[in-house]
């Protein structure tokens, strides 16, 4: 138990929780950047897909 208050105090923690909050930011970033490919892709599919439908393919 006093090896983790250690940690908590020292300044390794402030770095780790630095990191962690780095890591969530860049995480929330690809996943919006994901999200909104992934909506631009699934509508050039779905146009494909009627184009394809519309001559009978």
């Amino acid at each position: 138990m006093s090896s983790i208050l250690r940690f908590i105090r020292s300044d390794d923690a402030t770095t780790s929780v630095e990191y962690a909050v780095l890591l969530a930011l860049i995480l929330m970033a690809v996943i919006a950047s994901v999200r909104a490919l992934g909506t631009t892709s699934g509508g050039m599919w779905g146009s494909n897909k009627t184009k394809l439908d519309a001559v009978g393919f």
